[in-house]
């Protein structure tokens, strides 16, 4: 089964997607946030292209595991993915991917200027990753209805 990945941001959107063995994920090109949300159509389109069948969108938790301004956002992002490309749409834990991702980057000796440019995506590729590890050990999220 194909999944997307979607690490929600601000400015860009983070997206990866797996092989169809759901066995490893791959980064892919950020999506700019539009004002106008033509962004979620570009979802919908790339989900469509990859024959993508569930889309997974990083939740990101505060440490305690309370929601926040983010998490608000990332709920909402999930909401109108799921209408836009209609397909099942979860949200997962992704507290600290990002750090993660940049100090994956650093170890790679990738400067600061292309780290900008791959962090997004590479945080998806992790959340992504993390995702498909847990289905592997029968862990299970939030689906964007709230039920788990």
């Amino acid at each position: 089964m194909m999944v997307m990945a979607l690490d929600p941001g601000t400015k860009r959107i983070g997206v990866a997607v797996s092989d169809p063995r759901g066995s490893f994920a791959m980064p892919l090109e950020p999506i700019e946030v539009r004002a106008d949300g033509g962004h979620l159509r570009v979802i919908a389109d790339a989900a469509a292209e990859r024959a993508v069948e569930r889309i997974v969108v990083g939740l990101p938790l505060r440490l305690d595991g309370s929601d926040g301004p983010a998490a608000k956002a990332a709920r909402e992002l999930a909401a109108a993915v799921g209408r836009a490309s209609g397909r099942p749409v979860e949200l997962f834990d992704e507290r600290l991917t990002t750090v993660q991702a940049e100090r994956e980057l650093i170890g790679r000796g990738m400067r600061r200027e292309k780290r900008r440019e791959r962090i997004d995506s590479a945080a998806a590729a992790l959340l992504l990753e993390a995702w498909l590890e847990a289905r592997r050990g029968g862990r299970e999220d939030e689906t964007t209805d709230g039920h788990r």
